[in-house]
Protein backbone atom coordinates (compact mmCIF):
# COMPACT_ATOMS: atom_id res chain seq x y z
CA UNK A 1 0.00 0.00 0.00
CA UNK A 2 2.71 2.61 0.62
CA UNK A 3 4.68 1.46 -2.45
CA UNK A 4 1.26 2.47 -4.19
CA UNK A 5 0.79 5.75 -2.67
CA UNK A 6 4.44 6.82 -3.54
CA UNK A 7 3.30 5.81 -7.04
CA UNK A 8 0.36 7.72 -7.58
CA UNK A 9 2.05 10.75 -6.10
CA UNK A 10 4.42 11.29 -8.24
CA UNK A 11 3.67 9.60 -11.37
CA UNK A 12 2.31 12.81 -12.79
CA UNK A 13 5.93 12.62 -14.18
CA UNK A 14 4.77 10.52 -17.03
CA UNK A 15 2.55 13.41 -18.22
CA UNK A 16 5.05 16.00 -17.06
CA UNK A 17 8.22 15.15 -18.63
CA UNK A 18 7.44 14.17 -21.70
CA UNK A 19 5.59 17.09 -22.68
CA UNK A 20 8.58 19.13 -21.08
CA UNK A 21 11.17 17.46 -23.18
CA UNK A 22 9.48 17.54 -26.46
CA UNK A 23 9.93 21.12 -26.41
CA UNK A 24 13.63 20.01 -26.13
CA UNK A 25 13.06 18.35 -30.02
CA UNK A 26 13.24 14.54 -28.30
CA UNK A 27 10.37 12.50 -28.98
CA UNK A 28 7.74 12.05 -26.55
CA UNK A 29 6.64 8.51 -26.91
CA UNK A 30 10.70 7.82 -26.26
CA UNK A 31 10.89 10.10 -23.31
CA UNK A 32 8.11 8.62 -21.81
CA UNK A 33 9.64 5.33 -22.13
CA UNK A 34 13.06 6.45 -20.93
CA UNK A 35 10.99 8.08 -17.69
CA UNK A 36 9.21 4.94 -16.49
CA UNK A 37 12.25 2.74 -16.85
CA UNK A 38 14.75 5.63 -15.53
CA UNK A 39 12.39 5.64 -12.56
CA UNK A 40 11.85 1.92 -11.88
CA UNK A 41 15.62 1.06 -12.51
CA UNK A 42 16.60 4.09 -10.02
CA UNK A 43 14.03 3.01 -7.39
CA UNK A 44 15.47 -0.26 -7.06
CA UNK A 45 18.96 0.83 -6.92
CA UNK A 46 17.58 2.86 -3.80
CA UNK A 47 15.67 -0.48 -2.68
CA UNK A 48 19.01 -3.07 -2.91
CA UNK A 49 21.73 -0.15 -2.15
CA UNK A 50 19.88 1.20 1.31
CA UNK A 51 16.69 -0.52 2.21
CA UNK A 52 14.66 2.70 2.49
CA UNK A 53 11.44 3.37 1.14
CA UNK A 54 12.31 6.02 -1.26
CA UNK A 55 11.34 6.39 -5.08
CA UNK A 56 13.61 8.55 -7.85
CA UNK A 57 12.61 9.51 -11.51
CA UNK A 58 13.14 12.66 -13.65
CA UNK A 59 13.98 15.99 -11.45
CA UNK A 60 10.99 18.54 -11.64
CA UNK A 61 13.17 21.87 -12.31
CA UNK A 62 16.11 19.92 -13.56
CA UNK A 63 14.34 18.97 -16.54
CA UNK A 64 13.22 22.55 -17.13
CA UNK A 65 16.70 23.64 -17.04
CA UNK A 66 17.66 20.89 -19.30
CA UNK A 67 14.78 21.94 -22.03
CA UNK A 68 14.69 25.73 -21.76
CA UNK A 69 18.36 26.16 -20.54
CA UNK A 70 20.54 24.01 -21.82
CA UNK A 71 18.85 22.99 -25.08
CA UNK A 72 17.27 26.15 -25.66
CA UNK A 73 20.26 28.05 -25.49
CA UNK A 74 22.32 25.96 -27.95
CA UNK A 75 19.58 26.07 -30.46
CA UNK A 76 19.91 29.86 -30.25
CA UNK A 77 23.23 29.12 -31.34
CA UNK A 78 22.90 26.65 -34.24
CA UNK A 79 23.26 23.63 -32.48
CA UNK A 80 21.12 20.71 -34.19
CA UNK A 81 19.55 18.31 -31.81
CA UNK A 82 20.87 20.18 -28.81
CA UNK A 83 19.07 17.49 -26.59
CA UNK A 84 22.06 15.08 -27.67
CA UNK A 85 24.90 17.45 -25.91
CA UNK A 86 22.91 18.01 -22.60
CA UNK A 87 22.16 14.15 -22.06
CA UNK A 88 26.19 14.09 -22.67
CA UNK A 89 26.03 16.53 -19.54
CA UNK A 90 23.75 14.73 -17.51
CA UNK A 91 25.87 11.61 -17.82
CA UNK A 92 28.92 13.23 -16.98
CA UNK A 93 27.73 14.96 -14.05
CA UNK A 94 26.32 11.15 -12.83
CA UNK A 95 29.63 9.73 -13.16
CA UNK A 96 30.64 12.40 -11.09
CA UNK A 97 28.38 12.18 -8.59
CA UNK A 98 29.45 8.66 -8.45
CA UNK A 99 33.22 9.32 -7.65
CA UNK A 100 31.74 12.41 -5.31
CA UNK A 101 29.47 9.73 -2.82
CA UNK A 102 32.34 7.39 -2.82
CA UNK A 103 35.37 10.01 -1.50
CA UNK A 104 32.74 11.67 0.50
CA UNK A 105 33.53 14.67 -1.22
CA UNK A 106 29.84 15.37 -2.01
CA UNK A 107 28.86 16.05 1.76
CA UNK A 108 31.86 18.61 1.90
CA UNK A 109 30.37 20.57 -1.24
CA UNK A 110 26.57 20.54 0.82
CA UNK A 111 28.83 22.28 4.21
CA UNK A 112 30.97 24.44 1.90
CA UNK A 113 28.33 26.55 -0.23
CA UNK A 114 26.87 29.41 2.19
CA UNK A 115 23.10 28.13 3.23
CA UNK A 116 21.45 31.40 1.53
CA UNK A 117 22.49 29.77 -1.52
CA UNK A 118 21.10 26.60 -0.92
CA UNK A 119 17.43 27.56 0.15
CA UNK A 120 17.70 30.35 -2.58
CA UNK A 121 18.12 27.50 -5.29
CA UNK A 122 15.67 25.86 -4.52
CA UNK A 123 13.18 29.00 -3.65
CA UNK A 124 14.58 29.62 -7.58
CA UNK A 125 13.46 26.44 -9.27
CA UNK A 126 10.40 26.85 -7.68
CA UNK A 127 9.64 30.20 -9.55
CA UNK A 128 11.21 29.52 -12.73
CA UNK A 129 8.66 25.89 -13.28
CA UNK A 130 5.64 28.15 -12.21
CA UNK A 131 6.36 30.12 -15.03
CA UNK A 132 6.55 27.94 -17.34
CA UNK A 133 3.41 26.09 -16.59
CA UNK A 134 1.77 29.13 -16.61
CA UNK A 135 3.50 30.18 -19.73
CA UNK A 136 2.29 26.39 -21.08
CA UNK A 137 -1.44 27.46 -20.06
CA UNK A 138 -1.36 30.39 -21.65
CA UNK A 139 -1.94 32.08 -18.88
CA UNK A 140 1.48 34.08 -19.35
CA UNK A 141 2.00 35.60 -22.66
CA UNK A 142 5.40 37.07 -25.28
CA UNK A 143 4.41 40.77 -25.11
CA UNK A 144 6.46 43.66 -27.61
CA UNK A 145 5.70 46.25 -24.86
CA UNK A 146 6.22 44.44 -21.46
CA UNK A 147 8.13 41.20 -22.41
CA UNK A 148 4.94 40.16 -20.94
CA UNK A 149 1.51 40.09 -20.12
CA UNK A 150 -1.53 38.13 -19.07
CA UNK A 151 -3.06 35.79 -21.65
CA UNK A 152 -7.16 35.91 -22.85
CA UNK A 153 -9.20 35.13 -20.06
CA UNK A 154 -11.81 33.63 -22.26
CA UNK A 155 -9.51 30.85 -23.88
CA UNK A 156 -10.18 27.35 -22.91
CA UNK A 157 -6.46 26.86 -21.71
CA UNK A 158 -6.52 29.66 -19.61
CA UNK A 159 -9.79 29.05 -17.51
CA UNK A 160 -8.95 25.03 -17.03
CA UNK A 161 -5.17 25.54 -15.99
CA UNK A 162 -7.02 28.08 -13.55
CA UNK A 163 -9.24 25.35 -12.23
CA UNK A 164 -7.36 22.69 -12.37
CA UNK A 165 -4.56 24.65 -10.01
CA UNK A 166 -7.76 24.95 -7.50
CA UNK A 167 -8.48 21.75 -7.81
CA UNK A 168 -5.08 20.92 -6.18
CA UNK A 169 -5.10 23.19 -3.25
CA UNK A 170 -8.36 21.71 -2.63
CA UNK A 171 -7.04 18.08 -2.54
CA UNK A 172 -4.16 19.17 -0.80
CA UNK A 173 -5.94 20.45 1.61
CA UNK A 174 -8.17 17.39 2.36
CA UNK A 175 -4.92 15.01 2.09
CA UNK A 176 -6.09 13.74 -1.05
CA UNK A 177 -3.73 10.63 -1.81
CA UNK A 178 -2.28 11.31 -5.65
CA UNK A 179 -3.97 14.78 -5.72
CA UNK A 180 -1.57 16.27 -7.92
CA UNK A 181 -2.03 13.50 -10.63
CA UNK A 182 -6.14 13.83 -9.88
CA UNK A 183 -5.73 17.82 -10.56
CA UNK A 184 -4.04 16.67 -14.09
CA UNK A 185 -6.30 14.38 -14.75
CA UNK A 186 -9.27 16.33 -13.81
CA UNK A 187 -7.88 18.87 -16.25
CA UNK A 188 -7.57 17.24 -19.02
CA UNK A 189 -10.90 15.57 -18.65
CA UNK A 190 -12.35 18.84 -18.54
CA UNK A 191 -10.83 20.01 -21.14
CA UNK A 192 -11.91 16.90 -23.31
CA UNK A 193 -15.93 17.95 -22.69
CA UNK A 194 -15.06 21.68 -23.78
CA UNK A 195 -13.74 20.27 -27.05
CA UNK A 196 -16.92 17.74 -27.46
CA UNK A 197 -18.77 21.33 -26.16
CA UNK A 198 -17.21 23.15 -28.87
CA UNK A 199 -15.50 25.65 -26.92
CA UNK A 200 -11.71 23.68 -27.52
CA UNK A 201 -11.69 23.59 -30.74
CA UNK A 202 -8.48 21.63 -32.30
CA UNK A 203 -6.37 23.34 -34.75
CA UNK A 204 -3.36 21.33 -35.88
CA UNK A 205 -1.32 23.83 -38.11
CA UNK A 206 -1.59 26.29 -34.62
CA UNK A 207 0.15 23.48 -32.51
CA UNK A 208 -3.50 22.74 -30.77
CA UNK A 209 -4.51 18.81 -31.09
CA UNK A 210 -7.43 17.05 -30.29
CA UNK A 211 -7.94 16.26 -26.30
CA UNK A 212 -8.63 12.69 -27.02
CA UNK A 213 -6.30 10.13 -26.88
CA UNK A 214 -5.99 7.53 -29.29
CA UNK A 215 -6.82 4.18 -28.12
CA UNK A 216 -7.73 2.08 -31.16
CA UNK A 217 -5.05 -0.19 -30.85
CA UNK A 218 -5.73 -1.09 -27.41
CA UNK A 219 -2.88 -0.93 -24.46
CA UNK A 220 0.92 -0.96 -26.09
CA UNK A 221 4.27 -0.09 -25.40
CA UNK A 222 5.96 3.10 -26.45
CA UNK A 223 8.69 3.76 -28.71
CA UNK A 224 11.81 2.72 -28.02
CA UNK A 225 14.32 5.27 -25.91
CA UNK A 226 16.70 7.09 -27.05
CA UNK A 227 19.37 4.98 -25.73
CA UNK A 228 23.38 6.51 -25.14
CA UNK A 229 21.90 9.40 -28.13
CA UNK A 230 25.15 11.42 -26.62
CA UNK A 231 26.56 14.42 -29.06
CA UNK A 232 29.92 14.61 -27.32
CA UNK A 233 31.85 15.81 -30.77
CA UNK A 234 29.99 19.19 -29.85
CA UNK A 235 32.02 19.16 -26.57
CA UNK A 236 35.96 19.18 -27.76
CA UNK A 237 35.25 22.72 -29.32
CA UNK A 238 33.44 23.96 -26.41
CA UNK A 239 34.93 22.46 -23.15
CA UNK A 240 34.60 25.43 -20.93
CA UNK A 241 30.63 25.72 -21.96
CA UNK A 242 30.31 22.03 -21.33
CA UNK A 243 31.75 22.08 -18.01
CA UNK A 244 29.35 24.89 -17.17
CA UNK A 245 26.25 22.57 -18.06
CA UNK A 246 27.34 20.12 -16.53
CA UNK A 247 28.72 22.21 -13.25
CA UNK A 248 24.71 23.94 -13.10
CA UNK A 249 23.47 20.35 -13.44
CA UNK A 250 25.65 19.30 -10.65
CA UNK A 251 24.66 21.97 -8.13
CA UNK A 252 20.68 21.87 -8.80
CA UNK A 253 21.02 18.08 -8.30
CA UNK A 254 22.60 18.02 -5.49
CA UNK A 255 20.91 20.04 -3.17
CA UNK A 256 17.40 18.97 -4.82
CA UNK A 257 18.63 15.29 -3.70
CA UNK A 258 19.92 16.15 -0.44
CA UNK A 259 16.90 18.15 0.82
CA UNK A 260 14.56 15.31 -0.71
CA UNK A 261 16.28 12.67 1.16
CA UNK A 262 16.14 14.42 4.59
CA UNK A 263 13.11 15.76 4.08
CA UNK A 264 11.81 11.85 3.50
CA UNK A 265 14.05 10.38 6.25
CA UNK A 266 12.37 13.02 8.72
CA UNK A 267 8.67 12.14 7.83
CA UNK A 268 10.20 8.28 8.84
CA UNK A 269 11.77 8.88 11.70
CA UNK A 270 14.78 7.46 9.55
CA UNK A 271 17.15 9.84 11.14
CA UNK A 272 20.02 8.92 14.29
CA UNK A 273 20.34 11.04 17.07
CA UNK A 274 22.49 13.10 15.80
CA UNK A 275 20.27 14.37 12.59
CA UNK A 276 22.35 12.58 10.35
CA UNK A 277 20.96 9.81 7.53
CA UNK A 278 22.15 6.32 8.07
CA UNK A 279 23.32 4.50 4.68
CA UNK A 280 23.59 8.60 3.08
CA UNK A 281 26.22 7.12 1.10
CA UNK A 282 24.20 4.00 -0.41
CA UNK A 283 21.27 6.81 -1.16
CA UNK A 284 23.39 9.23 -2.79
CA UNK A 285 25.38 6.59 -4.62
CA UNK A 286 21.56 5.07 -5.82
CA UNK A 287 20.89 9.14 -7.01
CA UNK A 288 23.88 9.36 -8.92
CA UNK A 289 23.55 5.67 -10.85
CA UNK A 290 19.90 6.48 -11.40
CA UNK A 291 21.02 9.77 -13.05
CA UNK A 292 23.81 7.83 -15.38
CA UNK A 293 21.28 5.45 -15.95
CA UNK A 294 18.73 7.96 -16.89
CA UNK A 295 20.84 10.03 -19.54
CA UNK A 296 21.65 6.38 -21.17
CA UNK A 297 18.02 5.60 -21.75
CA UNK A 298 17.25 9.55 -22.69
CA UNK A 299 15.73 11.83 -19.90
CA UNK A 300 16.85 14.24 -17.83
CA UNK A 301 18.47 13.89 -14.42
CA UNK A 302 17.06 11.36 -12.41
CA UNK A 303 16.80 12.34 -8.47
CA UNK A 304 14.97 11.33 -5.18
CA UNK A 305 11.31 12.17 -4.61
CA UNK A 306 10.02 14.37 -1.68
CA UNK A 307 6.51 12.56 -2.58
CA UNK A 308 7.63 9.48 -1.31
CA UNK A 309 7.12 10.73 2.06
CA UNK A 310 3.58 9.85 0.93
CA UNK A 311 4.29 6.19 1.44
CA UNK A 312 6.34 6.46 4.43
CA UNK A 313 3.73 8.47 5.97
CA UNK A 314 1.12 5.11 5.10
CA UNK A 315 3.60 2.70 7.01
CA UNK A 316 6.46 2.23 4.37
CA UNK A 317 9.99 1.77 6.11
CA UNK A 318 11.58 -0.76 3.75
CA UNK A 319 12.89 -1.13 0.38
CA UNK A 320 10.02 -3.51 -0.21
CA UNK A 321 7.96 -0.17 -0.57
CA UNK A 322 10.09 1.15 -3.44
CA UNK A 323 9.91 -2.14 -5.23
CA UNK A 324 6.03 -1.86 -5.54
CA UNK A 325 6.46 1.73 -6.87
CA UNK A 326 9.64 0.82 -9.33
CA UNK A 327 6.84 -2.26 -10.68
CA UNK A 328 4.05 0.21 -10.94
CA UNK A 329 6.30 2.07 -13.14
CA UNK A 330 7.10 -0.61 -15.56
CA UNK A 331 3.13 -1.24 -15.46
CA UNK A 332 2.52 2.08 -16.72
CA UNK A 333 4.28 1.48 -19.55
CA UNK A 334 1.26 -0.15 -20.71
CA UNK A 335 -1.02 3.35 -20.68
CA UNK A 336 1.58 5.36 -22.79
CA UNK A 337 -1.34 6.54 -25.00
CA UNK A 338 -2.99 7.82 -22.13
CA UNK A 339 0.08 9.99 -20.49
CA UNK A 340 1.04 11.05 -24.01
CA UNK A 341 -2.01 12.82 -25.12
CA UNK A 342 -2.62 14.75 -21.70
CA UNK A 343 -1.83 18.18 -23.23
CA UNK A 344 0.52 21.10 -21.47
CA UNK A 345 -2.47 23.07 -19.64
CA UNK A 346 -3.48 19.89 -18.19
CA UNK A 347 0.12 19.85 -16.72
CA UNK A 348 0.33 23.30 -15.92
CA UNK A 349 -1.43 23.17 -12.29
CA UNK A 350 1.22 20.09 -10.96
CA UNK A 351 3.86 22.70 -12.42
CA UNK A 352 2.52 25.36 -10.62
CA UNK A 353 1.80 23.63 -7.34
CA UNK A 354 5.42 21.96 -7.48
CA UNK A 355 6.64 25.42 -7.76
CA UNK A 356 4.74 26.80 -4.95
CA UNK A 357 6.11 24.19 -2.46
CA UNK A 358 9.70 24.55 -3.79
CA UNK A 359 9.11 27.94 -2.38
CA UNK A 360 9.21 27.04 0.66
CA UNK A 361 12.55 27.28 0.88
CA UNK A 362 12.33 30.46 1.22
CA UNK A 363 11.04 30.89 4.59
CA UNK A 364 14.77 29.70 5.61
CA UNK A 365 16.79 32.76 3.74
CA UNK A 366 18.11 35.01 6.68
CA UNK A 367 17.88 38.39 5.18
CA UNK A 368 18.59 40.24 7.69
CA UNK A 369 22.37 38.23 7.57
CA UNK A 370 25.45 39.19 6.01
CA UNK A 371 25.56 41.33 3.33
CA UNK A 372 27.32 38.73 0.83
CA UNK A 373 24.51 36.10 2.20
CA UNK A 374 21.37 38.20 1.21
CA UNK A 375 21.77 39.54 -1.88
CA UNK A 376 23.32 36.81 -3.00
CA UNK A 377 20.06 34.57 -2.01
CA UNK A 378 18.27 37.33 -3.81
CA UNK A 379 19.88 37.56 -7.13
CA UNK A 380 19.96 33.56 -7.67
CA UNK A 381 16.29 33.71 -7.42
CA UNK A 382 15.01 36.20 -9.19
CA UNK A 383 17.59 35.70 -12.39
CA UNK A 384 16.26 32.25 -12.99
CA UNK A 385 12.38 33.17 -14.05
CA UNK A 386 13.76 36.68 -15.58
CA UNK A 387 16.45 35.03 -17.76
CA UNK A 388 14.33 32.02 -17.96
CA UNK A 389 17.75 30.10 -16.90
CA UNK A 390 18.33 28.15 -13.86
CA UNK A 391 21.99 28.26 -14.34
CA UNK A 392 21.80 31.97 -14.74
CA UNK A 393 20.45 31.94 -11.53
CA UNK A 394 23.25 30.21 -10.08
CA UNK A 395 26.36 31.92 -11.79
CA UNK A 396 24.61 35.72 -10.45
CA UNK A 397 24.62 34.36 -7.17
CA UNK A 398 27.81 32.75 -6.13
CA UNK A 399 29.68 35.62 -8.72
CA UNK A 400 27.95 38.21 -6.10
CA UNK A 401 28.52 35.77 -2.83
CA UNK A 402 32.31 35.90 -3.82
CA UNK A 403 32.36 39.53 -4.62
CA UNK A 404 30.91 41.00 -1.61
CA UNK A 405 32.80 39.02 0.72
CA UNK A 406 35.95 40.09 -0.84
CA UNK A 407 34.88 43.95 -1.03
CA UNK A 408 34.05 43.40 2.50
CA UNK A 409 37.14 42.39 3.64
CA UNK A 410 36.10 38.60 4.61
CA UNK A 411 38.26 36.59 1.43
CA UNK A 412 39.75 34.50 3.91
CA UNK A 413 36.42 33.13 4.75
CA UNK A 414 35.58 32.05 0.92
CA UNK A 415 35.74 27.96 0.74
CA UNK A 416 37.72 26.13 -2.13
CA UNK A 417 34.42 24.96 -3.90
CA UNK A 418 33.20 28.95 -4.11
CA UNK A 419 36.34 30.13 -5.40
CA UNK A 420 36.36 27.42 -7.81
CA UNK A 421 32.95 28.06 -8.75
CA UNK A 422 33.27 31.67 -9.31
CA UNK A 423 35.82 30.89 -11.32
CA UNK A 424 34.33 28.51 -13.39
CA UNK A 425 31.15 31.16 -13.56
CA UNK A 426 34.31 33.64 -14.70
CA UNK A 427 35.51 31.60 -17.49
CA UNK A 428 31.80 31.31 -18.83
CA UNK A 429 31.41 35.10 -19.14
CA UNK A 430 34.50 35.54 -21.11
CA UNK A 431 33.77 33.03 -23.49
CA UNK A 432 30.09 34.53 -24.21
CA UNK A 433 31.50 38.14 -24.10
CA UNK A 434 34.19 37.47 -27.00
Amino acid sequence: MAGATTFVSMVYILAVNPAMLADAGMDSAAVFTATAVSAAVSTLFMAFFTNYPIALASGMGLNAYFTYSVCGELAAEGVDEPWKVALAAVFVEGIIFVLLSLCNFRERLINDVPSNLKYAITGGVGLFITFIGLQGAGIIVASPSTLVDLGNFSAPQFVLAILGTILVAVLYRFHVKGYILIGILATWVMGMLAERAGWYVPDPEAGVYSLFPSLGAGLAMPSAPHFMAFDFSWVADHVIHFCFITFSFLYVDLFDTVGGLIGIASKGDMLDEEGNLPKAKGALLADACGTIAGAALGTSTVTSYIESSAGVVNGGRTGLTSVTTAVLFLVALLFSPVFLAIPSFATAPALVWVGLLMMDAIKKIDFGGDIADTVSGFFTMIMMPFTYSVSNGIMFGILTWVFLKLITGKGRSIPPVMWISALLFILRIGTLVM
